[in-house]
């Protein structure tokens, strides 16, 4: 299976850094007329903007179809489904039920919340992070 990280992996930082400044335009209010293809179509521009993928290519992986599998199955998710099920699977073996939730050295890191403001993080990570 192809994966977002599979042609380009040093591109993830410079992809993740544009999400984040883009990310007001993808909080519920600016997406609840929007269909989940459509989102997905401006995280693909985003993406080929930002880091230089092809559009297309990362669009293809997060599309969800619109016609049932094979096997009838109506749940059909997309090329990234079953990476983020393992993913979701591997948080649960050490607790995490809830995002965000950090997990450092192996070890849920509860002191850290989602409100944390920029400060707060490299504090955190100053002292925890040679």
């Amino acid at each position: 299976m192809l994966r977002l990280t599979d042609s380009s992996p040093e591109k993830f930082y410079a992809f993740t850094a544009a999400l984040f400044t883009a990310q007001r335009a993808f909080f519920d209010i600016n997406v609840v007329n929007e269909t989940r293809n459509a989102t997905y179509r401006r995280l693909a521009k985003i993406a080929a903007d930002s880091v230089g993928v092809e559009e297309e290519a990362v669009y293809k992986l997060l599309v969800v179809p619109d016609k049932p599998a094979e096997d009838g199955s109506l749940n059909v998710g997309n090329a990234v489904t079953n990476e983020l099920k393992v993913l979701v699977k591997m948080a649960r073996l050490v607790g995490v039920h809830v995002s965000p939730t950090v997990v450092f050295d192996g070890v849920v890191a509860n002191e850290i919340s989602s409100s944390w403001t920029k400060e707060q993080w490299f504090e955190w990570l100053g002292k925890n992070v040679v």
